[in-house]
């Protein structure tokens, strides 16, 4: 007999669904499977409704084997997948593979009894495991969300000021669930790799180590596959992870928690460009899981998405949870604007922030500088013949890494050593131009070199950013030092800046804060604020210890628009009136989330080719007749704002509506007419095309 199996087809391969494969009895939909494709065997899904019969004279192949003992992927995983390959304009089989652990597209049947065995006695013990007591005393506002969580079916967004114990509201609705449920499970999101391990620590200590497992992209495939293996057959009944985990397959889930939920990590980059918040909101609904997103910023969509009802509106189809205050009756930061204009041309460190730090390291507090730019440099220049460190395959300077004395393009990777003169004139006097936080920590650690703390030692100054936690566990030993109070100035970027909880550091500085004020990208000021926010959130979290130190929990924002609104809600902590005034402008332009968004990004050996190639697939719709009620508009093709990443030339084009509905016709329709487009030799230049739908940056 035929099934249909879903097996991990190229992207472009113009097969979107399930091939047919001879089965000797019939297999449940969610078996997995292997299968020939080509000239190897894969791992392939069982997967829904009825195969298609091969065409005449087309050989049918066999399903090679079944990986007995593992329970099929249940029908409400399966219709997640399918909504996501739909939504997002991608082959469902692309999706549900990569979902999966790698390591399991490699297991015969014997691999996979092994494993099922060491998960089966990982359940056994967990049977004797217990829920902790909770030792922690709720705030009136946590009591008040909580009560507020449990009364109405959501979803959710808890707007809480940061250090305001979200977390804690967390811990408890999973809890109540476990205590309600004997079998039901939890699903709790981070954006990002480095805030799991603390998160993960209070999870186990709550309910303990054998109903916790992790998912993300740090982990090693073993440890991914026991993961989700525990997961899938319901041993662990908690699962934390970034955002390849709204894919774990969790047959009891009923209730997911997205932290931080406007960070843009949740928003795939490659691949299927899915928005894990958005798919979290949609399982829940399917599954009915209470669905709880987190936030001191929440992004603009989801707040506008909880606005409560006024007069002839109805309100948002969210309801909106608020803690503005912080646990322990601790302050907000004080949030102070130095105007760079009045500091010494060329300062980098002004005279009132150097004092700041220095109260407090005379106190034995902590301060963290902010800097949200890796590296020594973000380019090398000669300033005789203006030679600057371009990158020869991308559109963008490569960075000065002082540390190993290297020139790196955080576009394509490419690196080589610092060239001892410029290549262009030789002149031996180039110089850096611009500071990254390899270069502010030097700065500070020659500007505080002559200042001791309390004990007579030396002054500490410390890095966290991607370049000094590459190696294993170096994230975690130098947060323990930070913890520990080892480091007196922490400098570090977005890294730092959100989810961490810094019990010393009573002083925030953000150095370089306007970068992003006056970009083309009709989000960056909502990014910056959010970052603002989240990195002054850090200053002033333990309240008994500002009040043991008499000192003041502070934000220092060195910038040249003292002046400008942002900086002024940011004074206020004032996120509503932020979000009011952005929203409103959105909504006189016509921007998300009063319209809706679709990028066709196209990449090619030369502009001209990938430009050529939206412009003939726009004639071709156009041709089709697919937009014949005008509610889809498709602007023209440009080059995207880093035109050149590794040699491939790239461009896009905006396609704007104001019905999703409408737009998600037009692209499933323009779909057989981008392939057909491809095809053309005409376009014989083109490397490859994707739709992001409901893009982060445009």
């Amino acid at each position: 007999m035929l099934i249909p199996v879903l097996v991990q087809t190229p992207a472009h391969s113009g097969i979107a669904g399930s091939l047919s494969y001879a089965a000797k009895a019939p297999l449940p939909p969610g078996t997995l499977v292997r299968v020939p494709l080509g000239s190897r065997e894969t791992l392939g899904i069982v997967w829904n409704g009825n195969a298609e019969p091969p065409a005449p004279g087309v050989e049918v192949r066999a399903v090679a084997g079944v990986l007995d003992g593992v329970p099929p992927l249940g029908e409400a995983w399966r219709d997640l997948v399918a909504f996501a390959a739909r939504y997002y304009q991608r082959g469902a089989g692309e999706v549900a593979l990569a979902a999966l652990p790698p390591q399991l597209r490699g297991l015969d049947g014997v691999q996979m009894a092994r494993r099922l065995r060491r998960t089966a006695g990982a359940q056994a013990g967990d049977e004797a495991a217990h829920i902790g007591p909770e030792t922690i005393a709720l705030t009136a506002e946590q009591a008040g969300a909580i009560a507020g969580f449990e009364a109405h079916p959501g979803p959710f967004l808890l707007f809480g000021a940061t250090g305001s114990g979200k977390t804690e509201v967390y811990l408890h609705a999973v809890q109540s669930l476990l205590a309600r449920e004997a079998t039901a499970q939890a699903l709790v999101m981070v954006p990002e790799i480095n805030l799991t391990p603390q998160l993960e620590e209070r999870f186990r200590a709550r309910f303990g180590a054998d109903r916790v497992v992790s998912l993300h992209s740090g982990m090693t495939n073993p440890q991914r596959l026991r993961s989700w293996l525990a997961a899938h057959t319901g041993a662990a009944r908690i699962v934390l992870g970034t955002r390849m985990a709204v894919f774990a397959s969790m047959p009891t889930l009923r209730l997911i928690v997205v932290d931080e939920e406007h960070d843009p990590s949740y928003k795939q980059q490659e691949g299927a460009r899915y928005s894990a918040r958005d798919l979290a909101v949609w399982r829940g609904r399917r599954e009915g899981a209470k669905v709880l997103l987190g936030s001191a910023t929440p992004s603009l969509e989801s707040w506008h998405a909880s606005r409560p009802p006024t007069g002839d509106d109805p309100g948002g189809r969210y309801l909106r949870l608020e803690m503005p205050h912080r646990v322990g009756g601790g302050a907000l930061p004080v949030v102070r604007r130095i105007d760079m204009n009045h500091q010494p041309r060329g300062t980098v460190l002004s005279a009132p922030l150097l004092a700041a730090i220095g109260e407090r390291i005379a106190r034995g507090e902590q301060s963290m500088v902010f800097l949200n730019r890796r590296g020594y440099a973000p380019v090398l220049t000669c300033h005789d013949c203006g030679w600057k460190s371009e990158c020869p395959h991308c559109s963008a300077y490569r960075v000065f890494h002082k540390i190993d004395r290297t020139l790196r393009c955080h576009h394509c990777g490419f690196a080589e050593r610092v060239p001892r003169a410029c290549p262009a004139c030789g002149n031996v006097d180039i110089a850096p131009l611009g500071r990254g936080t390899e270069r502010l920590e030097e700065t500070l650690g020659e500007l505080l070199a002559g200042v001791r703390r309390p004990d007579g030692r030396p002054v500490r100054v410390a890095r966290i950013d991607a370049d000094t936690t590459r190696a294993k566990g170096a994230l975690e030993s130098q947060l323990a030092e930070v913890h520990a109070g080892e480091v007196d100035v922490l400098v570090g970027t977005q890294m730092i800046a959100k989810g961490h909880d810094f019990r010393r550091i009573t002083l925030v500085a953000a150095v370089n804060a306007d970068g992003a004020l006056f970009s083309s990208d009709f989000r960056a000021a909502e990014r910056l604020f959010a970052l603002l926010m989240q990195a002054g959130g850090r200053a002033g979290r333990d309240a008994a210890f500002v009040a043991q130190q008499g000192s003041t929990a502070e934000m220092l924002v060195q910038t040249d628009q003292p002046t400008h609104p942002l900086f002024a809600a940011l004074k206020a902590h004032d996120y509503p009136a932020f979000a009011a005034q952005q929203l409103e402008e959105r909504r006189a332009a016509g921007m998300p989330p009063f319209a809706f968004q679709a990028l066709v990004r196209a990449d090619a050996r030369s502009q001209e080719v990938a430009q050529a190639f939206l412009v003939a697939a726009r004639q071709a719709a156009q041709d089709a007749g697919l937009d014949a009620d005008g509610q889809v508009v498709a602007f023209g093709a440009v080059p995207m704002a880093v035109q050149r990443v590794a040699n491939v030339e790239r461009a896009q084009m905006l396609l704007e509506s104001s019905s999703r509905q409408a737009l998600q016709r037009y692209l499933a329709a323009w779909q057989p007419l981008l392939h057909a487009t491809r095809a053309d030799p005409a376009h014989k230049g083109l490397i490859r095309w994707l739709v992001d739908v409901d893009p982060l940056a445009v």
